[in-house]
């Protein structure tokens, strides 16, 4: 049994709930409202120069550097972000506005070897990648408190729980695109990174008194070093209520429609979902529609759509409508890996009995470890070695199948004797 097992085992040191034990990490008594920023809400940083003031301020700062972001989704295209907000013992707290200044990497240059504390950082990393900002290292504390066995990994939960403090939750969604930006709102961005260093440094100390720390860096570092996302292959296929949408040409609806949204939205700087909602979409992909008049009748094309509105989204449907055979989309996305679980055991009953077998020693293990299932080992990784196990089922060969679908070093070492028993 690891270090990690015999502290999760020792049900003496935990508190109800899963949450990290009540010696000194978790707090007593009633949070404490957190109004205002320690030093105040610093003015936004909207010129050239006053970004490279503070840039050299940052860049004589001590140790790590916590960093968030705003983006305006739900409002405007894309997932650009409206506003960065950082602190640093030693340069206190900065709030800039990446529309006014759109080229942090002189920035992200002074702050390139330093430690960046986020929280899920995986959400604020594309955005700031962006701009110029892309770290060499990280420490996100959601994902370390989802290592450490919180049940609630929000920043304000943790923040909460972790430091005994409540910060405002009410701007959280608001359109960050709005310039000027409102006060109240500043003073949220602010107090968002006003303890995340604190919050980082209480959680590096529960994940090695728990043995996880070595794997919470495994983790960070792999977050840090992961390349960008590809562009996603048929975006359209995502539209919510496709699995509705039977018929090829129905299915050439959506494409086309989602397609001349997402043409306008880029254009207009707004949310494709602001043109037109997906319900809509399925809607006239479901109706297929002859003329304008039958599209004004259905759900989402309403009395408030102008004639030129309604002319454009008929033409979509026209020209989906108009497409030869050949051309139509075909049913089901082309996926590499293995077929979905539920198909399992009709085509493959060995292959569903292995899976079922390892995902209960997986379950049983994340239990033991207290922390989520697909922390330990995403399901994608079980599902690939359980449809193609190694030819010689065995603790090496299995080592090595985890490693080439991207499984850590700690994982491997966890999860590998419970796979090998679930796949002989």
């Amino acid at each position: 049994m690891t270090d990690a097992q015999e502290t999760a085992a020792d049900s003496s040191l935990r508190t109800t709930g899963g949450a990290p034990p009540d010696d000194g990490l978790a707090c007593e008594g009633l949070p404490t409202p957190l109004l205002e920023p320690r030093d105040g809400i610093p003015p936004v940083i909207a010129d050239e120069e006053s970004l490279a003031a503070m840039i050299a301020e940052y860049a004589r700062g001590t140790g790590p550097v916590a960093v968030d972001a705003e983006r305006a989704s739900g409002y405007r295209y894309g997932q650009r972000a409206y506003l960065v907000q950082l602190r640093r013992e030693g340069a206190g707290s900065a709030l800039i506005d990446p529309v006014a200044c759109p080229d942090l990497s002189g920035l992200g240059e002074a702050i390139a070897d330093t430690e960046w504390v986020l929280h899920a950082a995986t959400q604020d990393l594309p955005c700031l990648r962006e701009i110029g900002m892309v770290p060499s290292q990280i420490f996100d504390t959601e994902l370390a408190g989802r290592l450490a066995g919180f049940p609630r990994v929000g920043l304000g939960a943790m923040v909460e729980g972790v430091l005994g403090f409540v910060l405002e939750k009410g701007h959280s969604a608001v359109d960050w695109s709005t310039r000027p930006l409102p006060e109240p709102w500043l003073r949220y961005a602010a107090l968002d990174v006003e303890l995340l260093i604190d919050l980082r440094d209480a959680l590096e100390k529960e994940l090695d008194r728990q043995g996880k720390l070595e794997w919470a860096r495994e983790e960070f570092d792999a977050i840090a070093s992961a390349p960008p996302a590809p562009p996603r292959k048929d975006p359209w296929r995502r539209t919510s209520g496709m699995h509705k949408v039977r018929r090829r040409r129905q299915m050439a609806v959506v494409r086309e429609l989602w397609t001349a949204r997402d043409r306008i939205a880029q254009r207009r700087d707004v949310s494709p979902g602001k043109v037109l909602s997906d319900g809509a979409i399925v809607e006239a992909a479901l109706a297929l529609p002859p003329n304008v008049h039958a599209l004004a009748g259905l759900p989402g094309f309403g009395h408030r759509m102008g004639r030129r509105q309604l002319e454009q989204w008929q033409a979509a449907v026209d020209r989906a409508k108009a497409l030869p055979d050949a051309e139509l989309p075909q049913p089901g996305q082309t996926v590499s890996g293995p077929p979905p679980p539920r198909s399992w055991a009709d085509r493959d009953p060995a292959a569903a009995a292995r899976l079922s077998a390892a995902r209960a020693a997986v379950s049983a293990l994340a239990e033991q470890l207290n922390m989520p299932q697909e922390n330990l080992i995403t399901p994608d990784t079980v599902r690939r070695v359980c449809w193609e196990p190694p030819a010689q089922v065995d603790v090496d060969s299995v080592a090595s199948a985890l490693a080439a679908h991207g499984a850590r070093r700690w994982q491997i070492e966890q999860v590998t004797p419970a796979l090998v028993t679930a796949l002989s």
